[in-house]
């Protein structure tokens, strides 16, 4: 026991990310304020500690959780499946399977990648029309058509690299968004 509060106190303190996996419950008692579900192929996060998990899914006890799950995917005499314990949701309701999480962080990289390409490219291109201007407050500069060319071909790419940057930014968000309700 002594042993176990010396634990639970060093865990208390420390100042970083610590998992922990348990079957004692007052030992998660007032450590945990995530509980993660794994189960169906999904792993479903819970914010709260363990007794607060018990309490959304109306359960006294894990046991009663592995019980249920096994009532509702187990057939029936008639060949259809039960309902689940009342109150016990089903693990993959409202959540995206790992599969599909997996699928959901490679789109956000990916629109990341993008918005920081476009961003890199419109300072490449400010940088260009920032030496092109430069060029052309010289008195040769001036006289010179060419660069005045280059100037609105420049301000031209400009615009259609910021126009890309937009829509990837918010399609970027609109997936983050999607993600973050499921």
């Amino acid at each position: 026991m002594r042993s176990k509060d010396v634990l639970k106190e060093a865990i208390r303190e420390f100042d970083g990310t610590v998992i922990l996996v348990s079957h004692d419950r007052d030992f998660l008692d007032g450590l945990a304020t995530k509980v993660y579900e794994f189960g169906g192929g999904v792993v479903k996060e819970h914010l709260g500690g363990i007794y607060d998990f018990l309490q959304k899914k109306q359960i006294e006890s894990l046991n009663e959780l592995q019980k249920g799950a096994s009532l509702s995917s187990s057939p029936t005499e008639s060949g259809r499946k039960e309902e689940a314990l009342p109150g016990v949701a089903s693990v993959s309701e409202n959540k995206l399977s790992y599969e599909a999480q997996k699928e959901m962080n490679r789109k956000i990289k990916k629109f990341e990648r993008q918005v920081s390409d476009c961003e890199d490219s419109i300072e490449e291109t400010e940088s260009a029309i920032a030496i092109l201007e430069a060029r052309m407050a010289t008195p040769e500069g001036a006289s010179d058509g060419t660069l005045y060319e280059k100037h609105q071909k420049l301000k031209v790419q400009l615009d259609s690299i910021v126009e890309e940057w937009e829509r990837v930014s918010i399609e970027l968000e609109e997936v983050k968004e999607t993600y973050n309700n499921n």
